[in-house]
């Protein structure tokens, strides 16, 4: 067997993986195409490259996604630590300088002495895993030459839905006798405060908190800028438009065809807001979230968009505040393939029908960035698992855990066979890490 594993994609799934294996003085070559070659939806030559929300959501250990980032700082992730260390304000949940992030993690596994960047892209990987150990965490965007070998080898199509990512603003060219700073609920008047008082809360709230740039708007400006949202032209016309949606990420144009009133119970309500200027709740309102450290960025939140260039501009410009913004970046879609996991793959993200191939990232068919990181730090851990001790297939016998009594009853029957090593498995419904530590 070859003395390296290797892994195929620089994204945050990869990168976590090659950390991991590193970690264990494993040696690691990490194949990215970039610069060579692009995806539809990447720019920046680094490694780690987030193109959609900078959030990685929740901080709270009441949510899901907020438990998962917790598990994965005590299990040394590398990229929530470096999410950690680029954080930017964005309330309660954790989002990054996008650029910083990006070009930290770089500066991690470029300075990583047990692994390898190899710039190129891979479209044959037959002669790969004839020897080594292969992780392929090539994302939602695989290149034609590989995705068909990947179809190949597992024997099934692949599926895919559709993605779409928001336009990003300058702060500058944002009109502030319009919007106003604030996170919902604390923003908004008390019934106890005069009005006066909100007033002086919101200027010394404004000196501390500028996450979030909300943007009020009236009935009648709400009402032209939807009407002329849902007439706007698109860059395809599909039928995925009802079909291959990913809901949790839809592009704001469909959101709006759904109803008058469906964006101002989605990403436009204006809950826990009072518009500065009248002290009472706007009719909708949109929110900025900032985007990169020096607050010159934001990006607008829940706008994930499939219109032309053009269109973006002439619309968003409806928007009260926006009237001469400039856009650094427009929203875009592109079609996100994945492979059918839950009948492919085993607890570890391991092929089944090839037991030194494994899969990370959202090419399994995850959703969101921890997501991706914790299945990259799952398949890498077991792939070194794999690589010191041979293959196996799923749980062993003697070291199937059902139960804390029956953990302890493992560890003990691998102490007494002098045994030292462990299994990590990851939960592909986006949740849970199952820990099994080291007997």
């Amino acid at each position: 067997m070859r003395d390296y594993i290797t892994i195929i994609g620089g994204g945050l799934a990869g990168c976590e993986a090659a950390y991991q294996i590193a970690k264990q003085k494993i040696k690691v070559k990490l194949y990215e195409m970039k610069p060579q070659k692009y995806s539809p939806a990447h720019s920046n030559s680094d490694l780690a490259e987030i193109v959609c929300s900078n959030s990685f959501k929740s901080n709270l250990l009441t949510n899901a996604c907020g438990l998962l980032k917790e598990e994965l700082r005590r299990l040394d992730s590398l990229l929530i630590r470096m999410a950690d260390e680029t954080k930017v304000p964005a309330g309660q949940a954790l989002a990054v300088d996008r650029d910083v992030f990006a070009q930290k993690v770089t500066e991690a596994i470029e300075g990583n002495p047990y692994i390898e960047i190899i710039k190129e892209e891979v479209t044959d990987i037959r002669e790969m895993i004839k020897d080594g150990i292969v992780i392929i965490a090539t994302g939602p965007l695989t290149s034609d030459g590989l995705a068909s070998q990947i179809q190949e080898l597992t024997g099934q199509d692949k599926l895919a839905f559709y993605d779409a990512a928001a336009p990003i603003l300058q702060k500058n060219s944002i009109d502030f006798v319009i919007a106003f700073y604030g996170d919902r609920y604390s923003q908004e008047k008390k019934k106890e405060e005069t009005e006066e008082q909100w007033k002086q809360r919101l200027a010394k709230q404004e000196r501390e908190e500028q996450s979030y740039i909300n943007l009020p708007m009236s009935q009648k400006e709400y009402e032209d800028f939807w009407k002329a949202l849902v007439e706007a032209e698109v860059v395809t016309l599909h039928d995925f438009e009802k079909r291959e949606i990913f809901e949790g990420c839809m592009p704001i144009e469909i959101m709006a065809k759904r109803g008058r009133d469906t964006l101002r119970f989605g990403p436009l309500k204006p809950v826990g807001f009072d518009d500065p200027r009248t002290a009472r709740r706007p009719y909708a309102v949109v929110q900025l979230r900032q985007d990169d450290k020096q607050a010159s960025l934001y990006n607008m939140v829940g706008f994930q968009t499939n219109l032309k260039y053009g269109e973006q501009k002439r619309v968003f410009r409806m928007i009260p505040g926006l009237q001469k913004v400039e856009f650094v970046k427009y929203g875009v879609m592109h079609r996100n393939t994945y492979i059918n996991s839950s009948q492919l793959l085993d607890e570890t993200y391991r092929l089944k029908s090839i037991p030194n191939l494994y899969f990370a990232g959202q090419i399994t068919g995850v959703e969101g960035y921890v997501e991706s990181i914790s299945s990259g730090l799952v398949a890498g851990l077991n792939a070194s698992d794999d690589f010191r001790y041979g293959f196996r297939s799923g749980l062993e016998n003697e070291l199937e855990v059902q139960s804390s009594s029956q953990l302890q009853m493992t560890a003990s029957k691998a102490r007494s066979k002098k045994t030292s090593f462990f299994r990590i498995y990851g939960n592909r419904s986006f949740g849970e890490i199952y820990f099994y530590s080291k007997c």
